[in-house]
Order: structure tokens, then sequence, then C-alpha cells
């Protein structure tokens, strides 16, 4: 396979955060992760999922596991069954406790029941294939998770993202998502949508025009490129990583997976 710059939603939100949350960035979060993510330790901590991660894949292998059995939403024990499909017994308290409110949310508002689903992941399926995508006289990979696909009554595709937590939804990620279905799907109108499985709060559907699909892929080729430029400068003098990946200790440092290598976390910022 032919190397090529790569990017994806994630990596955009790596290098800016939505509005509002700009004080939650850490540039050398994005370091360690992508630079870094080779090494022992780094890659050590990657490995071990936050409280966070864990709630989002149980919860997506949850609703993944109703519509494998879709009698599940119609049994008493539905959700206990899940539960234990889950191994939720062996989880942290936390994460069982919110994903068993999560499936009985579900299991009272099942949102994808009667959906004509042509794809719904299960949450670890690993890397998805990358869509070759040209801007100019530049290629670039795109990598697009996809939670779930459905037809709409008019023959529309809906592209359906569920969160957890209470982030706020990113539009920009719809917009990838969009644009990705235009690759996928050549000729077929698409719009996305955030649902959060805690809240049962779904976002109003989002659509975006030729013109701003054309800006979002400007945008990924420019942030590929900004990644591939950063990647090439680390491996050339790994000793200057805190000047390519400049931290921003304190706030960002309260839900850091990276504190136990990062010497700049002590600067934190008391609560």
């Amino acid at each position: 396979m032919v190397w090529r710059p790569y990017v994806s939603f994630n990596i955009w939100s790596q290098f800016a955060s939505s509005v509002g949350q700009e004080y939650w960035h850490c540039d050398m979060k994005r370091g360690f992760s992508r630079a870094r993510k080779k090494e022992s330790l780094v890659k050590g901590l990657l490995e071990q999922d936050t409280i966070p991660q864990h709630i989002g894949l149980q919860a997506q292998k949850g609703i993944y596991k109703f519509h494998q059995n879709i009698q599940l939403l119609h049994q008493l024990d539905g959700v206990e069954i899940v539960a234990e499909k889950l191994k939720l017994d062996q989880k942290p308290v936390e994460v069982k406790q919110r994903v068993i409110k999560i499936l009985t949310n579900y299991y009272q508002k099942p949102i994808l029941c009667e959906k004509d689903i042509i794809k719904l992941s299960r949450g670890d399926e690993g890397m998805p294939e990358p869509i070759l995508i040209q801007q100019g006289n530049y290629f670039f990979n795109l990598f697009v998770a996809l939670d779930c696909i459905f037809i709409e009554s008019d023959n529309r595709l809906h592209i359906l993202d569920f969160k957890t937590g209470t982030s706020n939804f990113d539009r920009r990620q719809a917009f990838v998502y969009l644009l990705a279905a235009t690759y996928m799907f050549p000729g077929q109108k698409a719009v996305a949508s955030f649902y959060n499985l805690e809240t049962s709060k779904w976002s109003e559907p989002i659509t975006a025009t030729d013109a701003q699909l054309k800006a979002i892929q400007s945008k990924l080729a420019q942030i590929a490129q900004e990644h591939q430029k950063e990647l090439r400068r680390y491996k050339q003098k790994p000793s200057a990583f805190a000047e390519i990946f400049p931290a921003n200790p304190g706030i960002p440092c309260r839900n850091c997976q990276f504190t136990p290598i990062c010497k700049l976390h002590s600067l934190e910022v008391s609560a």
C-alpha cells in the first residue's frame, strides 16, 4: 500500500477545539498521541481506555447487540441480557452504572427501530478503510468511522453519530461525515445528525452545500499537510518536541491521560 498523508476529524479536533472549548486544548496531547505513539510508555497509556472511552465503546456495543437480536427490545429482561453480554459486572462502577442507564434509555426509546439500517457499527472494528481524496495536485487519506447509516423515507442517507457525556455536538464532524458520504455513496443526498445516548437528545439534521463541502475538503487537506510537517519535524529533531507541540498546562491537564509522563502537568492550576 502506498503511504499517503492522512487526516480524520479526530486529528482536526486535536489541532483546533470546537468553539467555546478552547481552554481545554493542548497541542502537546496531539504530540504524544500522534508523534510519540510508538514509544512504550505512550503506547501503554493509549491502550488504556479512559472512563469516557469505556462508556462510549460499551454503549455502542450495547446498541449493536440490541439490533443484532431485535427481540431483546421486546423482552422484559432485555437490558439485563445485554448488560450480561457486555460483562458490565467486570467494568468499573461508573462505567457499569452509566452504560446500564444508556441501555435502559435505548430500551425505552429505541430510535433505530423500523429504520432501514444499512450500517451499524459494533464500535471495535478497528481502523476503517481510508478514503483517497485529491485536492488539486495533493492526495491524502481521510479516515472516517461511522456509527450508523440508515435510509430516510425520501431515500436520503442519514449518517448518525452516537454521543455520551455532556460534550456539545460539533458540526465540523457532521460536515466531515457528509464529505465522506460523497465518496462512499456518489450521487446520493445525505444528512448527518448526533444522538446523545445518555440525555436522549437528538440534534437537528445537518446538511451541507457543495461549496461548504469543498471548503471542508480544503481544510482537511491543509490539516493533513500540517500534520505531516509536524511529524517530519519531530522525527528530524525529537528534542524539539515541546516546541513543535506546545503545552497548555492547567485546565487541560485534569482529564489528560498523558499526565504520568508529561513534565509540565505539575503546572496545573488548582480547581
